[in-house]
């Protein structure tokens, strides 16, 4: 890997990839500032929320950012039936990130600063899907377990991938804003991607010593603004015989909606079913829960 000061460094708000080819391993590492800001501004979140929609935003732009194409699209959902957090959503496409959280203030109040995954969610599960740039999807459901969202998708990878995968991700809210980073790597079956995983093995030597390499990272490492994220791989492989960072994707939130995408939707209903939508004034009202905007529709 070259020398970090020869090249413009990333800091936050973009998504980098990085590879071990000599070790059979992919990674990405992200950092968000401005944009998270901007997607949890949308709602007046309570503490616990924001930490866990932080989390939940790192995670989507980690696996999205696995996908080839502009048109590529990863989206993962947390659901319950009785659980605090009622519904959690998030996706990446392209370096655009969306999430929102759906849950019961009242009974959150009650948790404390700081609640782990089983009191927020209770018993759940976790859906990611990923839709490929030729319109392919497959989706992966796991258990709401652990005590993250990331063991939760470190589990989807085992489970549904066969894939090895280390996920670190660290949020913290500072006098400037919230910041959220993380970092994923992965064992991939013969050193290439598409092969079958019929030979990846959780205790291969290769995977072993990446693994403990990429678990002394640090949430200190990934919050620090003034530590690019070139060179926190740096620190973390330098002696490696070869890494190979590739130009990240900026971010960006990544809410799409607009009067014209919902008059779209809503013009696929017959006219009955159109009427029944219409407020006393004959406009159909439709709320974004992604941004939290309104749109009045004269259609």
């Amino acid at each position: 890997m070259a020398d970090t000061t020869d090249m413009t460094e990333t800091f936050s708000d973009t998504l980098m990839g990085f590879t071990l080819p000599g070790r059979s391993a992919r990674g990405r590492i992200v950092r968000m500032e401005g944009v998270l800001e901007q997607v949890l501004s949308a709602h007046d979140y309570p503490a616990p929320i924001t930490h866990l929609l932080g989390e939940a935003l790192v995670l989507g732009a980690l696996m999205g950012g696995l996908l080839k194409g502009e048109a590529a699209q990863m989206t993962m959902q947390a659901q319950t039936q009785g659980g605090i957090v009622k519904l959690l959503v998030c996706d990446y496409r392209a370096g655009a990130v969306r999430g929102y959280a759906d849950f019961d203030g009242e009974r959150l109040a009650g948790l404390g600063a700081n609640p782990g995954l089983a009191a927020l969610f209770g018993e759940g599960h976790l859906a990611i899907t990923f839709e490929t740039e030729g319109r392919q999807r497959y989706q992966g459901i796991v258990p709401l377990e652990g005590d993250t969202l990331s063991e939760a998708c470190e589990s989807y990878f085992s489970q549904s991938e066969q894939i090895p995968t280390l996920i670190r991700v660290a949020s913290r809210a500072g006098a400037s804003g919230r910041m959220a980073a993380g970092m994923l790597i992965q064992h991939l079956a013969d050193g290439e991607e598409g092969r079958e995983r019929l030979h990846v093995r959780m205790d291969h030597p290769d995977w072993e010593h990446v693994a403990v390499m990429s678990a002394t990272i640090s949430h200190d490492e990934l919050l620090d603004p003034g530590l690019s994220l070139e060179a926190i791989v740096w620190r973390l492989f330098h002696e490696e015989d070869e890494v190979r960072v590739q130009g990240g994707a900026a971010l960006s939130r990544g809410c799409r909606c607009s009067a014209a995408h919902y008059e779209t939707i809503i013009a696929r209903f017959p006219p009955d079913e159109q009427a029944e939508m219409r407020g006393p004034d004959g406009v159909i009202s439709v709320d974004c829960a992604f941004c939290s905007r309104t749109f009045a529709l004269a259609i």
